[in-house]
């Protein structure tokens, strides 16, 4: 469907400003210290643009996206914004035997999860939990069931269920986002990696 949707020019997902969530984590609160910058992924980059912003604020990132079209459009921003990204043509639920490497401080995930199916979701979990850092971060910025037409969403009860043991859920609430139809249609989850978990 994706791919669908970039050849012919639909992508309503690119251009919205970064996500309040994400800024929270990278620039910090009040009430919260910014993260110390390191190596992050980005699973569904898309085009890119979440992946500069994590790159003009000093982490390593690496971009992966199913669709070769929007990592193509990604490499051309980071080079025109004038900073370095590993964006990766590849498979959220591969990410172990893709190559985009292991140890990563950050995921970071808008919009992938909450548009697989059951048995795909499985094996996303599995693999982002590979691929991550004793202690890292995970970030999600997903649809609710219902929250947008043609996704079919994810809500806190199945984050909480199919992540756990290996990852406690921190934070969570509304995303505000342009295409939100009500409250609580996007939310984000920040979820934390146990540091006894067994990689994959």
């Amino acid at each position: 469907m994706f791919r669908v949707f970039y050849r012919i020019g639909f992508t309503p997902w690119d251009g919205h400003p970064i996500a309040t969530s994400l800024r929270t984590l990278i620039e910090g609160t009040g009430d919260s210290p910014a993260l110390a910058a390191a190596s992050a992924l980005d699973v569904g980059c898309g085009t890119g643009d979440t992946s500069i912003y994590l790159a003009q604020h000093g982490w390593q990132v690496t971009g992966v996206d199913f669709v070769p079209k929007a990592v193509k459009k990604a490499r051309a921003k980071a080079a025109a914004a004038g900073v370095s990204v590993d964006f990766r043509h590849g498979d959220a639920t591969r990410l172990s035997s893709e190559g985009p490497g292991t140890g990563f401080g950050l995921i970071v995930d808008q919009g992938c999860l909450h548009g697989m199916s059951g048995d795909d979701r499985d094996r996303y979990v599995r693999e982002v939990t590979a691929v991550a850092a004793p202690d890292a971060r995970l970030l999600l910025v997903e649809f609710t069931p219902g929250g947008s037409i043609g996704v079919p969403g994810v809500d806190r009860a199945e984050i909480e269920r199919r992540f756990a043991p290996d990852w406690t859920l921190l934070a969570t609430g509304d995303q505000p986002n342009a295409a939100n139809r009500y409250r609580d249609a996007l939310r984000y989850y920040v979820l934390q990696r146990q540091s006894g978990a067994q990689q994959s």
